[in-house]
């Protein structure tokens, strides 16, 4: 006989203004299950997940715990129902000690009214050891990696007798050594009888750890299975409503003649020196391991960091990049790996968003005077030429979805037509539809004759997409790999320095 569920939701729909968010959307979760729940950026995931975790409540449906109706009204609601949600952007204080986040709101006191330090950092080594040890309770938060900062929420979790524990893509920040010890601590907590709901657009892993698979698309249920039942083609046809045929598809072409090159460039300490060259319509990848200096490179050719050596062109003409404004005037162009810290302003709109760099190159104004008629025509060209799923262009940027904020921000430099693109980790944390549209972009510019780089963590990304591959290792290029040569392996043997030649 099958257990009854812990987690029932049953016909639940929300609405936003504008915004019909979720529409009858089912989901059950067992007791010592992990149950993965997939669907594109802005199929209503989030949505759903602020529901268990107090912050928002249905319109209507039902929401159940051990087949009982409840109303998760606030997030301390949530936790006393034995519910606890680790979302990507962690609920933790930076600046105080391990100890202090997980006694945070439940400080123990001594009978004079004052903190009882000593049983605070006496518990906190007692929750820590739950979920593996090996953290110091002392050590100020903020010093420790967004891995182990992920296993001191989980600590807090599991101290709180959670449940039902949510993870929200929690391997996009991690390493793949700390990905491995989450993944140790879900099948952990599995066997201790917790329901685990899963949020992943990582194939690989919901294969690993995933006993159910539930798909939404455009806030509706479109079906769940066990895993076991389905192929991976099957969960991308669920949650794109059509079959991706090529995810990597890509138009050849001869690239042309140089537009950007570096000789010896560096930063005068961990970074050079580098010789780089990139052509016209060519897509040159660039990886490496986490620390091999790929990003650093990056900001040095856009002038966001200052090169003290080497020598930089473009289109042959010999340019000095001391900020990133002297870049954009010479048609350089960075989309950096944290969007949302380094790109874009959540709170403006999408307009204003997408004519920012326009704004600073006094394309859309004449003698300081904004040019509304030449605004409105540049932010819907981008619009609609990127997809962008959105109510309108002056809805707020921090409304949307992770991959239509990417387009956001392509959608600002492609307003002012760069020569060259430098993409850092440009799918990071967007589903697999949004990805082929991205990589659809980035065709439709190398095709146009723009130079593009493209740093990624995912090699079949990078191997898929790429006319050649660099492979940096402790700030230099390590080896240069033509499409024919590179190969997972090949990237892997050069950015570990065991190919031959490599140090």
């Amino acid at each position: 006989m099958t257990a009854a569920p812990l987690l029932r939701m049953t016909g639940v729909s929300k609405a936003f203004p504008g915004v019909q968010a979720l529409t009858d959307v089912h989901l059950e979760l067992r007791s010592g299950e992990v149950h993965a729940l997939m669907g594109e950026n802005g199929a209503g995931k989030s949505t759903l997940i602020k529901m268990l975790a107090g912050v928002h409540t249905p319109d209507s449906g039902t929401i159940e715990i051990d087949e009982n109706p409840v109303s998760i009204s606030t997030p301390q609601r949530a936790v006393d129902l034995g519910i606890a949600v680790i979302h990507q952007e962690l609920n933790l204080a930076p600046n105080l000690t391990v100890a202090q986040n997980l006694a945070l709101g439940r400080e123990p006191r001594t009978r004079f009214g004052l903190l009882d330090r000593a049983r605070i950092r006496r518990e906190a080594a007692a929750k820590l050891e739950r979920v593996g040890g090996g953290i110091d309770p002392d050590t100020v938060l903020g010093t420790l990696s967004v891995g182990m900062q992920q296993v001191v929420e989980i600590a807090r979790a599991v101290a709180q007798n959670a449940r039902l524990l949510v993870l929200d893509e929690p391997t996009a920040a991690l390493s793949e050594t700390e990905a491995q010890r989450l993944f140790s601590l879900v099948e952990e907590m599995r066997g201790r009888g917790m329901g685990l709901l899963y949020i992943s657009h990582r194939m690989e892993e919901v294969y690993r750890l995933a006993d159910t698979v539930t798909v939404l698309r455009d806030g509706h249920w479109v079906g769940t299975s066990p895993r076991t039942e389905l192929e991976p083609e099957d969960i991308v046809t669920r949650m794109v409503g059509r079959t991706l045929t090529d995810l990597y598809a890509r138009r050849r072409q001869e690239p042309g003649e140089p537009v950007l090159e570096a000789e010896g460039i560096g930063d005068g300490a961990g970074i050079g020196p580098v010789d780089l060259t990139l052509r016209a319509g060519e897509v040159v990848g660039l990886g490496g391991l986490i620390g091999a200096g790929r990003t650093e490179l990056a900001q040095l050719l856009f002038g966001a960091a200052r090169a003290r050596r080497g020598r930089l062109r473009v289109g042959g003409r010999p340019v000095h990049h001391r900020s990133p404004l002297d870049a954009t005037r010479n048609g350089v162009a960075y989309v950096p790996e944290s969007r949302k810290e380094q790109a874009l302003f959540p709170d403006m709109s999408i307009r204003d968003n997408v004519v920012t760099t326009g704004l600073g190159l006094g394309q859309v104004s004449d003698l300081g005077v904004l040019r509304r008629g030449r605004v409105s025509r540049r932010v819907a060209s981008q619009i609609d030429a990127l997809r962008v799923r959105c109510s309108s262009v002056l809805q707020r940027v921090a409304e949307l979805s992770g991959g239509n904020q990417q387009k956001v921000v392509l959608g600002r430099w492609l307003a002012v037509s760069p020569r060259v693109l430098l993409l850092d980790e440009p799918t990071r944390g967007v589903d697999v539809g949004a990805k082929q549209e991205i990589y659809r972009i980035v065709d439709r510019l190398a095709a146009e004759g723009v130079a593009v780089l493209v740093i990624s963590s995912d090699l079949p990304e990078l191997l898929g997409i790429s006319d050649r591959v660099l492979v940096m290792r402790n700030g230099t290029v390590a080896a240069e790999l033509s499409r024919a040569e590179a190969t997972e392996e090949a990237v892997m043997l050069h950015a570990t320095g065991v190919a031959a030649g490599t140090g």
